[in-house]
């Protein structure tokens, strides 16, 4: 098979602000129910000795950080009615396949999330959002400090995101997340912490960590977190 081309990616920082963390909660807290129904394909604990077998063998992201990471009223939703937000799956690699004019990824191969009702969907969300690393603190993200056009140029151009990220449906890359809803999805202060090291939440990742001033990683951020919000 031809090497895929789907690579590179959205760039960070490797050393982050140095600001009071909140309290880490992992999945000796978690409600059974969370345990039952997410943690057969998701790690609620951070693990120990993270190896690159574990990244390239887990059914699902991690998810110890979920507090740190998602909206709750996306949660709650998504859990409802899931949609595919990694279009390669958890580790693209698996499902690219050989194509013309170049690679490209077998989306029948990817496998699907299962639904809950709205109870659950509460019930887990809630628990989910227990769950924090310590590494994304509250009140990095300024609001003020977002240029949309600077950080539509950084993600498209500058930055390169968009060679594995989509800004929009079905343009951009395929190996990483989708971000056209990443608005309703992610928090702000997870954005930065995660762009500036991703290696910390997933490590063996194969997202780069590279430079950026903090204003243009406010920028890029205020960006990728408008995404999504203008169809609410």
């Amino acid at each position: 098979m031809k090497a895929p081309v789907i690579f590179a990616a959205c760039a960070g920082v490797a050393v982050l602000v140095f600001a009071a963390r909140p309290a880490v909660v992992d999945a000796q807290g978690a409600s059974s129910e969370l345990v039952t129904q997410c943690a057969s394909c998701h790690a609620l604990t951070k693990p120990a000795n993270p190896t690159v077998d574990h990244l390239w063998t887990r059914k699902g992201p991690d998810l110890w950080y979920a507090g740190d990471k998602f909206n709750r009223d996306w949660l709650a939703s998504w859990l409802q009615n899931p949609t595919t937000i990694r279009p390669g799956g958890v580790f693209w690699f698996k499902h690219a396949k050989a194509g013309e004019p170049r690679d490209t990824i077998d989306a029948a191969a990817v496998e699907k999330h299962p639904k809950v009702d709205a109870a659950t969907a509460g019930r887990l969300a809630d628990a989910l959002l227990q769950l924090k690393s310590g590494l994304a603190p509250d009140g990095v993200y300024k609001p003020e400090a977002a240029n949309m056009t600077m950080g539509k140029l950084a993600f498209s151009k500058l930055r390169g995101c968009v060679a594995c990220h989509q800004d929009a449906r079905g343009q951009g890359g395929l190996s990483g997340p989708e971000l056209y809803d990443a608005g309703q999805r992610l928090r702000p202060d997870y954005v930065i912490a995660y762009t500036k090291n991703p290696q910390q939440f997933d490590p063996h990742i194969w997202m780069p960590t590279a430079t950026l001033s903090e204003p243009d990683l406010q920028r890029l951020t205020g960006y990728i977190t408008s995404l999504g919000k203008e169809n609410k």
